[in-house]
C-alpha cells in the first residue's frame, strides 16, 4: 500500500468528536458568566459604600465647618469661650511641626532608601527593611510615648520640637519605602552607562538615579506630609498644645489636631464650631496634597 493511499484512508476514517465544553450556552460558560457578574456587582456595591461614606464625611465637614470660616479664624489665636477666638496659632503650629518633621524625616528617609536600593545586602538591609515596615504600621500613640520617654521626660518640658520629632518618625518609613521603590525602577542600563563613563557610584546615584526618580521621591515626601498632618495622639505626649501664640519650638506649641481634640468634646458652641472648622481645614489640606500627587506627578511618572 502506498503512502498516499494510507494517508487518504486515515483521513477518511471518522474521528470521535470531543464534547464541546466551550460552546456558547454550555453549563460551564453560564456558570463563569454568573460568577463574573456576581463579582462585578459585589465590587460595585463595595465601591458605592466607600464612596457614600467618603462623600458623607466631606459633606458633613463642609456643612458644619464652613460656617466657622471667617477672617477671625485665620487671624486670631485660640481663646476662652465667648471671646471670639480663632485658629491662627494652631494653624501655624501645625505648619511648623510638620516642617520640622519633614526636615528631619525626608533626608533620613531618602538616605536610607538610597542605601537599601543600591548598597543594601545581607542582614543589615533585611533588618532595616523589617524595622521600616514595622514603623509603617506602628500605632502613632506608641511613637508619641517613645518620644515622651526620650525627649520630654528628660528635659521636663513639652515642646514643638518633640512633636516634630514624633511626626518625623511617622514620616520616615513612607519616604524610605518610596525612595527604595523608585530607585529600583531606574533602568540598570542607565546606571551602567554612567559607571562606564568613569563616574563614581555616588555621583551616578545623585546625578542620574535620583534625577530619574525625583518625581516618585517627591510624591513619597508629599504623601508623608499628608500622613502626619492629621496626627493627634503623638502630639498629646510631645507638644501638648498651647492656648497662646507661640512659634518657639522649644516650648509647648498648638496644633490643629490637638485643638480639634480639645474643642470637639466641649460644652461651648463656639469651641465646637472651631473644632468642625479645624477638621475641615485639615481635610482640605490633606485632600489638596493628594490631588497634587495624583494629578500633578502621576502624569509625569518616575
Amino acid at each position: 500500500m502506498s503512502a498516499d493511499h494510507a494517508l487518504k484512508q486515515a483521513s477518511a476514517t471518522p474521528v470521535a468528536a470531543e464534547p464541546d465544553r466551550w460552546r456558547v450556552g454550555s453549563a460551564l460558560v453560564a456558570r463563569r458568566r454568573f460568577m463574573d457578574r456576581l463579582a462585578t456587582v459585589l465590587s460595585l456595591c463595595a465601591t458605592s459604600v466607600a464612596l457614600v461614606a467618603l462623600v458623607s464625611i466631606l459633606l458633613t465637614l463642609l456643612v458644619r465647618g464652613a460656617a466657622g470660616l471667617s477672617l477671625v479664624t485665620f487671624t486670631h489665636s485660640t481663646a476662652s469661650p465667648g471671646l471670639n477666638g480663632g485658629l491662627a496659632n494652631a494653624i501655624v503650629g501645625s505648619l511648623i511641626q510638620t516642617a520640622i518633621a519633614i526636615a528631619i524625616g525626608a533626608p533620613l528617609g531618602m538616605l536610607c532608601g538610597i542605601f537599601l536600593a543600591n548598597y543594601g545586602r545581607g542582614w543589615v538591609a533585611s533588618t532595616t527593611r523589617f524595622v521600616s515596615d514595622m514603623l509603617l504600621s506602628a500605632p502613632s500613640i506608641l511613637i508619641g510615648l517613645f518620644i515622651y520617654q526620650i525627649v520630654v521626660a528628660p528635659t521636663g518640658q513639652f515642646s514643638g520640637f518633640a512633636g516634630g520629632l514624633a511626626l518625623a518618625i511617622l514620616a520616615l518609613p513612607i519616604v524610605v519605602r518610596t525612595t527604595e521603590d523608585m530607585l529600583a525602577l531606574v533602568p540598570t542600563a542607565l546606571v551602567e552607562a554612567g559607571i562606564a563613563l568613569g563616574a563614581r557610584k555616588w555621583r551616578v546615584i545623585v546625578f542620574i538615579c535620583l534625577r530619574a526618580a525625583r518625581t516618585g521621591v517627591i510624591t513619597g515626601i508629599l504623601l508623608a506630609v499628608a500622613r502626619v498632618t492629621g496626627e493627634t495622639a503623638p502630639l498629646l505626649f510631645t507638644s501638648l498644645g498651647n492656648q497662646e501664640w507661640s512659634v518657639n519650638p522649644a516650648h509647648p506649641m498648638a496644633s490643629l489636631p490637638v485643638t480639634i481634640y480639645q474643642y470637639a468634646g466641649s460644652a461651648y458652641e463656639d469651641w465646637v464650631q472651631l473644632a468642625w472648622t479645624g477638621a475641615l481645614l485639615v481635610t482640605l489640606g490633606v485632600l489638596a496634597i493628594n490631588i497634587i500627587v495624583r494629578v500633578g506627578f502621576d502624569r509625569k511618572g518616575a
